[in-house]
């Protein structure tokens, strides 16, 4: 195997990979005037029917645009030697294999953000508020750019370091020293975002007394649930767009209702998602999302160490003097296909694990309240109703929302 032909697969690999997320894409969109299941005929009115079909057509072609771009930005960076560039400057600065990692990735970061802020800023600004659903301030927008990058910088940073410092070390062992950093990083973020994160972004207050409050504490207790901490977020800061979700376990799980929830959905709708995501937890779905994360991440770290040391790695993007930095660019557009596959298994254990959710809600609560709640969230996100059962097979975690209703009214 030589450079070149490395080089040539991974044109290939990206070429491949936009040709069928674009096919993908088409024949999702030639389902979307197909007629609205019998089941979901309710969901929404004409009117409302015609903005949701303008919101997928608007979303398919800006996506279209801004894949494309990504890709023709991606291939041309390694067709004129772009990463040579970024990393013969990086040098310039130090001879610590370390800091040159840094200012290496934290250049290309830097780059690829400020290329694509424009397109972050017409969908949030144009395409949502066109439909009603931004409610982002212009200033909340570049605080959430600020914040993000420096977490990125800091935490994205240290990990980077400690990784290449462990290759340093160890060389082809390093793999066991940053499964290891991972692990405790994923096991922290799943106990802890919700303190540690969240705050950053987000105002979170106790789910203040009351009827909700009292339905939801009598739900859990008769399925024996200790929630204590039911959290409020002000989602409406930045959409309309209404969630829930579940975080943490032991003494730090807690559930989060975002305020446009609470607005939108009825106190029985509200306990009915409750009980959908305490059924994710009772069923052990997030130790198990945990633990096969940190295994997929162990399996992607030993096979980079495999392939780490080789030289082709960074020849192949058009880089003569090797490095680990380097070849992790060349090893993560090689792992793509790779990815894609366990992307596409973790997605079937997703919309498992959904169906399991929803009938533990159905057994444990009841199943007309989930139903309506769910037709309500997909109304109020404009969302489709008729996808491409290929598009839903490698895109979505969660089955479809006539799959979901389809299967709870069964008795």
């Amino acid at each position: 195997m030589t450079a070149t032909a490395l080089f040539y697969i991974i044109l290939g690999i990206l070429s491949v990979n936009f040709i069928v997320d674009k096919v993908l894409d088409a024949l999702n969109a030639k389902h979307y005037n197909d007629p609205v299941p019998e089941e979901l005929e309710d969901v929404f009115d004409a009117e409302a029917y015609k903005t949701s079909q303008a919101y997928k057509k608007t979303n398919y072609r800006f996506g279209l645009v801004t894949s494309t771009f990504s890709l023709v930005l991606t291939l041309a960076f390694l067709l004129f030697d772009g990463f040579e560039y970024v990393d013969t400057f990086a040098r310039t600065f130090s001879d610590s294999p370390i800091a040159v990692a840094l200012i290496f990735f934290g250049i290309i970061m830097l780059g690829s953000d400020i290329l694509t802020t424009p397109f972050s800023y017409y969908r949030t600004f144009v395409i949502e508020a066109r439909f009603g659903f931004n409610k982002t301030t212009l200033k909340t927008f570049v605080l959430d750019k600020l914040k993000g990058l420096l977490m990125t910088a800091i935490v994205g940073g240290g990990i980077l370091a400690l990784i290449v410092w462990f290759y340093q070390l160890t060389k082809t062992q390093f793999w066991v020293y940053a499964w290891g950093l991972i692990t405790v990083f994923t096991v922290v973020m799943n106990m802890f975002y919700a303190r540690l994160i969240v705050p950053l972004f987000n105002k979170q207050t106790p789910l203040e007394a009351g009827s909700l409050r009292d339905k939801i504490s009598e739900y859990a207790n008769s399925v024996g649930f200790t929630l204590d901490k039911i959290f409020v977020i002000d989602g409406s800061k930045r959409s309309s767009k209404a969630n829930a979700y579940f975080s943490g376990f032991g003494r730090e799980k807690r559930i989060t209702l975002y305020d446009t929830l609470i607005d939108d959905l009825d106190e029985e709708e509200i306990v009915a998602v409750l009980a959908h995501e305490v059924g994710h937890y009772k069923k052990r779905h997030i130790i198990f999302n945990l633990i096969a994360s940190i295994l997929l991440a162990g399996i992607m770290l030993y096979v980079l160490a495999i392939f780490i040391s080789n030289p082709l790695l960074s020849q192949a993007i058009g880089v003569e003097t090797p490095s680990f930095h380097v070849g992790l660019i060349a090893f993560g557009m090689l792992y793509a296909p790779i990815s894609e596959l366990t992307g596409l298994l973790m997605n079937w254990f997703s919309r498992t694990f959904e169906y399991q959710a929803d009938a533990y809600a159905k057994q444990t609560y009841k199943a007309a309240p989930l139903v309506s709640s769910l037709k309500k969230l997909s109304k109020n996100s404009l969302s489709n109703l008729t996808p491409h059962p290929a598009y839903v097979f490698v895109h979505y975690s969660h089955p479809t929302l006539w799959q979901r209703v389809k299967k709870l009214k069964q008795s």
